[in-house]
């Protein structure tokens, strides 16, 4: 176990270490550069064509083998709207200060266009698996766009296996049985504390009953396949992302006269004279450099820019236009961060947990129950209750979510027959999610996350021409109104069926 921890150390602080953030904020920074800023040009724009069409022309579906634009965007919300938003902020605030909140913003800001970039590519390289469903994904878009480069075709397709490998054991992991875990943990404690802790195979029976009803749950939409799950998290995002909105918006009202003191501490200790204090936590640049780590790192852990994952289910929307997709990846960073995240860390900060004047956190505070605490604070038990049932939701969806990535790289790796074996088997793990020990669980998932992140951003910046062409051609289009060829498939057959598609108004 020692020897496990001290690979997986070793392992983390490279993926999530210097290299690793200086590459996604830079691929960040490219996107956002090489499209003229395109999250903030054009972000009228792109919120018309993503929140302005919620009600009407997103839920159209005009693809008999896809899905409407509403319910693509709220099962890619699935996996990304997680106990990321909630545990994983007061985490990143912990562990960085206030500051961290700052450095979210900051991956979120350019997330939305490394977002925008992976989705649009997604969609360019898609294409039809033998059931006739849409297939896409990082694994596709570097095999054939990495490999059309001379001498690049072998690496083009290791790159592609290897994200697709640490996405089976990611989905093991943080997609499955750490967020099972997480579920049992706050469940269990907070409503059935009283219950009698006889053990079984050197786990409480009480975590083996919540694991088969998990597991039953979960078979029901996985097993019934992808439309199936996409129905029911049409159904439940909104409902479970409103309610919550909600909820925080009210605590944050509360709690009105602490906002000037809470604006001023997540500016002052991002990278301000008192982030290079540190006071008792350390010295000023480490205590710095884990603002910006905690900061960055946890953005991503929440919203998944960089990692690839959510192309797989973005690739199903009946879109032909690979850009109108794009935008959808910039709205979901948007609501998955700039609101539902910042409104977590608003709460947070204004608990009283943290002081405010020193950055540091007070005795005795536990990150995973700090806003469930701060929710009792002023509402009382309802409160804590509230948070529970949202962090059982949230985890919940993101296993549903994190079900469909598995099953989308072992279609690639093994061919369709595979994924259905591997859905059996992220079934069975469930239970075994209700009893384990979850602290190495949750380092090494977060390791693999880290990993699939490299192979991506990769693919992202030897596609920076592509991704150049792509934009302009749509703002030239759409925008300008020139009449120029559209560009929607890197394959000639299914251009021209996009194409036609297009033309007739279905875009």
């Amino acid at each position: 176990m020692d020897i496990a921890v001290r690979i997986n150390d070793a392992v983390n602080s490279f993926a999530w270490g210097t290299f690793g953030l200086t590459l996604l904020l830079g691929t960040g920074l490219i996107c956002s550069l090489i499209t003229g800023f395109f999250q903030i040009t054009h972000i009228a724009h792109w919120w018309k064509n993503t929140f302005g069409i919620i009600n009407g022309r997103a839920r159209v579906i005009n693809d008999a083998g896809a899905l409407s634009q509403f319910r693509t965007f709220c099962t890619a919300l699935c996996a990304v709207i997680g106990t990321g938003n909630i545990a994983g902020v007061a985490t990143a605030i912990c562990l960085g200060g206030p500051g961290a909140v700052l450095w979210m913003w900051v991956a979120a800001f350019f997330g939305m266009m490394v977002k925008y970039s992976e989705t649009m590519l997604g969609l360019y390289y898609r294409r039809r698996n033998s059931e006739g469903a849409w297939s896409g994904g990082p694994m596709y878009y570097l095999e054939d766009g990495l490999g059309r480069f001379r001498y690049c075709g072998k690496i083009g397709k290791l790159l592609g296996i290897l994200f697709c490998v640490f996405t089976v054991l990611a989905s093991f992991g943080i997609g499955n049985m750490a967020q099972i875990n997480k579920i049992t943990i706050n469940f269990e404690s907070t409503f059935l504390s009283g219950m009698n802790k006889d053990l079984f195979m050197g786990a409480p029976k009480v975590n083996w009953l919540i694991g088969f009803i998990l597991m039953l749950m979960v078979a029901v939409i996985v097993l019934g396949g992808f439309r199936r799950l996409a129905a029911v998290s049409e159904k439940l995002i909104p409902f479970m992302s409103i309610a919550y909105i909600v909820g925080c918006v009210i605590i944050v009202l509360l709690n009105i006269d602490k906002l000037p003191d809470i604006v001023s501490s997540i500016f002052r200790f991002a990278l301000g004279p008192d982030a290079m204090k540190g006071g008792v936590a350390g010295t000023g640049v480490m205590m710095a450099f884990n603002t910006i780590k905690n900061g960055c790192k946890r953005g991503v852990f929440s919203n998944e820019a960089g990692l690839g994952s959510s192309v797989m289910v973005h690739s199903n929307s009946c879109v032909r236009e690979p850009v109108r997709q794009g935008m959808w990846g910039i709205a979901e960073v948007f609501l998955d961060t700039m609101v539902i995240c910042t409104l977590t860390a608003l709460v947070v900060l204004g608990s009283g947990a943290i002081d405010l004047n020193t950055g540091l956190v007070k005795e005795g505070v536990n990150d995973a129950t700090l806003v469930a605490r701060a929710f009792g604070a002023i509402i009382g038990r309802p409160g804590e209750w509230f948070v529970v049932i949202a962090i059982t939701l949230f985890a919940f969806t993101t296993v549903m979510g994190w079900s469909y990535y598995g099953t989308k790289v072992t279609e690639y790796l093994f061919g369709v027959a595979w994924s259905r074996i591997y859905r059996l088997v992220f079934i069975l793990l469930i239970v075994f999610g209700a009893v384990m020990e979850s602290n190495l669980a949750w380092d090494i998932s977060d390791t693999f996350n880290g990993l699939m992140m490299i192979p991506n951003l990769i693919g992202l910046i030897v596609h920076i021409p592509l991704i150049i062409k792509l934009t302009r051609n749509y703002i030239d289009r759409r925008m300008k109104g020139r009449d120029i060829a559209p560009m929607l498939s890197y394959d000639p057959d299914i251009q021209k069926e996009a194409q036609r598609a297009v033309n007739k108004g279905f875009d």
